[in-house]
């Protein structure tokens, strides 16, 4: 079966400095790199190169950031026929990583604002849809709704925490969040099955704990994508979730464990969860 993915594209910038700068504070960085990015980019990608059949629906700018944007989705596996293309600028984000590998962003939406929903169609052998809140909630109500009419479990990454419609949570199958944003929804008087990361705490779901993957940190940027891309990637190929977060969690931890310059290596991703789930 397939995913859909419908959510934003950015262009990340990452900024590597001693530590996050204070109010007024210039920091001397130690290095850049420009990382196709947005959540709905990201777990696109995660998804493909975990083995999903993935189609993908976004927007993307008319100025260079957009081109760049394009270029990496038309080196994709997946299917990039529902991106459109806005005349304005692209969506992008700033984001700075402390010696620890931790990081704080800022992200311009920009064309992921514009997003028509009446542009987007789910392919009828999809069995996942993969939301998130970097795209307007109109967006993914309208999604979830033709979703659920078509049998498709719907995903919602509910990142970066927002309210949600009771009719948006009524379509919702899995609400996957965080930390902070488990704290944001939780007490919603109607809450979709949950599973809740917790970096290197692990992750919550049905009531168990599944504890992470012992790595050194590189970088935790983008962590989160991989890991929900993943395990949608692994769903659809059969497995259920208990059964998928292993190996969801093991691409999280490559992911985290590599620097932002070797993340493209699908050899060194494969040979990380051959270890690691082979133990």
């Amino acid at each position: 079966m397939s995913i859909l993915v419908v959510g934003a594209l950015h262009l990340d910038v990452v900024v590597r400095a001693p530590h996050i700068p204070d109010i007024d504070e210039t920091l001397a960085g130690s290095g850049v790199d420009y990382v196709f990015g947005g959540k709905g980019g990201n777990q696109a990608l995660a998804a493909a190169r975990l083995g999903g059949d993935v189609h993908f629906a976004g927007r993307a700018g008319s100025d260079a950031f957009g081109d760049v944007l394009r270029a990496r989705l038309a080196a994709s596996s997946f299917n990039i026929s529902q991106v459109q293309r806005d005349p304005g600028p692209s969506g992008m984000s700033t984001a700075i990583v402390n010696d620890d590998g931790a990081y704080g962003a800022v992200i311009v939406s920009a064309a992921n604002l514009a997003i028509d929903a009446d542009q987007i169609e789910i392919p009828p052998e999809v069995s996942i849809v993969l939301l998130q809140n970097e795209i307007p909630h109109a967006v993914n109500r309208a999604i979830a709704q033709r979703a659920q009419v078509l049998g498709a479990s719907v995903w919602l990454n509910a990142a970066p925490a927002r309210p949600l419609a009771d009719d948006l949570l009524a379509q919702t199958d899995l609400l996957i969040v965080n930390r902070v944003e488990a704290a944001f929804y939780a007490d919603l008087a109607q809450k979709p099955e949950m599973l809740t990361t917790l970096g290197a705490q692990g992750v919550v779901y049905g009531g168990s704990s599944y504890p992470a993957c012992d790595v050194a940190v590189a970088s935790t940027h983008g962590a989160g994508d991989m890991f929900v891309g993943a395990l949608a990637a692994t769903v659809s190929q059969g497995a259920s979730i208990n059964e998928a977060l292993p190996r969801a969690q093991a691409a999280a931890a490559w992911l985290v464990s590599t620097p932002v310059a070797q993340r493209d290596d699908d050899d060194a991703l494969h040979a990380f969860l051959d270890a690691q789930l082979n133990r």
